[in-house]
């Protein structure tokens, strides 16, 4: 049977609770499995480390290969997302590598991506560690960055910092065969789904909203069965699966996804335009405010703006006044946690990006949490005062 999304976050990997006689998940922390005979065992972690899902009558053998707490939180968000299997790794970056690394070995490493993209994630790509290269296109001009050595194009929408939207489905028009990547962290399956705009693969960094407490690392990727088995394939090999508490913990947070997700959004809706009245602030950088929709994404390809945004007071010094100022909020990296963070991110998240895409160095990024809106607001407007 089949239900609505906000039921699916609450009970999705869950069904089989009641046959176990418990209410809530088990978390299996063993490093390793007894293995039945020699012929099961062997046959077990060639199938595994091969990129296989465990079959019945199979040994699970060592957590590396998997893993029974992480593969319930990816079956979780394999259902929020629509997708048919979902890969848990250790961070986001474990994820986005694992896929830099899947298309190295189909003999295809060419990177087309679309910026702004989170500030790792430019650098990786930027440096080649992995082994790819990498063509920086605008979204209307991915086509003609595309080579016959391209193996993945890669977008964020909204984009880390400054929550600019992309067309995803013109997007992977333009991609014709070659997959798209879609980082999807900022909006979650509670506002957006790639995977029905085309999109092959879906990445979020878990250890934001989705584990939604600053609490947890975590990386997935959402994708159809073939995908997934070349994406567990590497994490066997390189060991960078979950760790099964942590899956647990990201399991959780799946459950008040959409209410906080909601929350969040409407809290941040409240704070931009609040900003949008200071004189300090040049310009507020939030899909909801006038001018920073101009594809009509909103209602067609995101249902919601979402509960990050970005504002401008100017230069540098001005910044810093405001992250030193605040109390209230925390200044830090990472965001979608149920309490607000802020951070300048030419500073931080994004150092590593060339000069030229590095955001402008009046921006500051804020992630809105779960307080009352009133109350960041006093914080904000003392801060900017001062």
């Amino acid at each position: 049977m089949s239900h609505r999304f906000d039921t699916t976050a609450v009970h999705a990997a869950r069904e089989d609770l009641a046959s176990l006689g418990v209410h809530v998940p088990p978390i299996d922390l063993s490093s390793t499995a007894p293995v039945p005979d020699v012929e099961t065992g062997g046959d077990s972690y060639e199938h595994l480390a091969g990129g296989g899902v465990l079959e019945p009558g199979q040994s699970t053998v060592y957590q590396r290969l998997w893993n029974p707490t992480v593969a319930r939180f990816e079956e979780a968000l394999a259902r929020l997302e629509g997708a048919e299997q979902s890969v848990a790794y250790a961070s986001g970056m474990a994820a986005l590598s694992a896929a830099l690394l899947a298309i190295v070995q189909l003999g295809r490493p060419h990177v087309v991506a679309v910026r702004p993209l989170y500030g790792g994630s430019d650098h990786v790509l930027s440096t080649g560690l992995l082994g790819t290269s990498v063509t920086w296109a605008q979204a209307d001009t991915v086509d003609a960055a595309i080579t016959p050595d391209t193996g993945l194009v890669i977008v964020e929408s909204p984009g880390n910092p400054t929550l600019e939207l992309v067309d995803i489905a013109a997007v992977v028009r333009q991609a014709g065969t070659v997959p798209v990547l879609v980082d999807n962290t900022f909006a979650t399956p509670v506002l957006q789904r790639p995977l029905d705009l085309g999109a092959r693969m879906v990445l979020h960094s878990g250890t934001k909203f989705l584990g939604g407490h600053g609490d947890l690392l975590a990386g997935v990727i959402a994708t159809d069965a073939e995908w997934a088995a070349r994406l567990r394939a590497v994490r066997a090999l390189t060991g960078g699966i979950l760790h099964p508490l942590a899956a647990y913990m990201a399991h959780r947070g799946l459950q008040t996804l959409p209410v906080r997700v909601r929350a969040q959004q409407e809290n941040a809706t409240v704070v931009a335009a609040w900003l949008a009245d200071r004189p300090e602030v040049h310009r507020v950088l939030h899909p909801g405010m006038p001018g920073t929709d101009p594809g009509g994404l909103l209602g067609r390809q995101m249902a919601g703006p979402g509960a990050v945004l970005a504002f401008d007071v100017g230069d540098y010094e001005a910044a810093a006044r405001v992250v030193d100022g605040v109390h209230l909020i925390t200044h830090a990296v990472s965001l979608g946690g149920v309490d607000s963070l802020i951070q300048h991110p030419a500073s931080l998240t994004h150092r590593p990006v060339a000069p030229k895409a590095r955001p402008l160095p009046g921006v500051l990024r804020l992630s809105v949490g779960l307080e009352d809106p009133a109350d960041l607001i006093a914080d904000l407007e003392q801060a900017l005062t001062r």
